[in-house]
């Protein structure tokens, strides 16, 4: 197991009724063979007691702090209560316990910012059941930037996600609206914003030193010189000469129906997509056990599985834990690299 000087990881509970707390109890379960980073997980102790009973698994749990979660690892999971409102059953979720999902996101941003814990990883949440107790944001994503928003003072803050899977990097320009809402939202200046945070940081916290970028188009066949629709030689091509005269390595658009085969693939190091779809699919396609939602562009680093709650699978025995294995080893290699990219400076 790994052993460090470095804060833990916080690994927020997620919707206390999906898999979340199945797959931490799983990955706990075989942490000296899995080498698994040490994590606070903050949510509710009682939680991961049952679910433990339920799997079968032997799994002690301690209310623990960020200082002392790396000493206790070995022998319990450590825990910073988020307490959910009402006893939970797997698989049913209720927006009564809703405070306790955001209450963890916001401990462990909190404690991120201040240092005392290395990274943000976040279980899966159903923003439905969120939704039903008047959460304001489109999801995970969002939702965090509001929390740096806040933190940090800033007026305003694009958050970035990328789906990062062993055989593609992909990152969707415009995340969370409707497919039809896609061609007014989509400018210039966004692609250029997002195509600049996501160089930054694939230099400070992956380590590519310069990372190449391929801008997928809009439009089928990038548009076909306008006569399958305007937005790629109005918008992305553009977007592409700014970028290269900033000194970023990009090109496009390109035809998004022959970016993801494996020789594409091998010509750059991240696919800026237009839309949700067309970065999730093929990452989802190429990765779906082992990709991870990390959002760039944040004070903080914050990684997540790129599954959702699974609530007919919880407390089953079935939930693979794979994705948050994957999102909890990023994590930590993500702020090794940050905090060498620091001390550089």
């Amino acid at each position: 197991m790994t052993t460090t000087n470095t804060p833990p990881l916080a690994l927020t509970m997620g919707d206390p009724a999906g898999i979340g707390p199945d797959i931490t109890l799983a990955l706990w379960s075989a942490r000296e063979t899995l080498s698994l980073p040490p994590f606070l997980f903050i949510g509710d102790a009682q939680v991961l007691r049952d679910r433990a009973t339920a799997l079968g698994l032997q799994a002690a749990v301690a209310m623990a702090e960020p200082e002392t979660a790396n000493a206790m690892f070995s022998n319990a999971i450590p825990v910073l209560a988020s307490d959910c409102s009402i006893p939970v059953a797997a698989g049913a979720p209720d927006s009564r316990n809703a405070a306790a999902v955001t209450g963890a996101i916001e401990k462990a941003v909190a404690l991120t910012m201040a240092g005392r814990t290395a990274a943000v990883v976040t279980n899966p949440i159903a923003k439905a059941v969120l939704y039903d107790a008047g959460f304001n944001f489109p999801g995970h994503t969002e939702f965090l930037a509001d929390l740096a928003i806040k933190a940090t003072g800033q007026a305003s803050l694009l958050p970035v996600m990328l789906l990062a899977g062993p055989k593609l990097r992909a990152v969707p320009v415009t995340i969370h609206i409707p497919l039809k809402d896609v061609p007014a939202a989509l400018t210039e200046d966004l692609i250029v914003e997002t195509a600049t945070i996501t160089e930054r940081d694939l230099r400070q916290r992956f380590g590519i030193s310069r990372p190449r970028l391929a801008l997928a188009g809009l439009n089928p066949h990038a548009g076909e010189g306008g006569a399958l629709g305007l937005e790629d030689d109005a918008i992305v091509r553009p977007a592409a000469l700014r970028l290269k005269a900033a000194g970023i390595d990009a090109v496009g658009p390109l035809p998004a129906d022959t970016m993801f085969h494996d020789a594409a693939r091998a010509t750059y190091d991240v696919a800026l997509c237009m839309y949700h779809d067309q970065a999730l699919i093929p990452a989802k396609a190429l990765g779906f056990d082992d990709s991870v939602n990390t959002t760039l562009g944040l004070p903080f680093i914050r990684t997540s599985p790129d599954h959702g709650t699974a609530f007919a699978l919880a407390g089953k025995g079935v939930a693979k834990p794979d994705s948050l294995l994957a999102a909890l080893r990023l994590a930590h290699e993500l702020a090794a690299h940050e905090r060498i990219a620091r001390e550089a400076r």
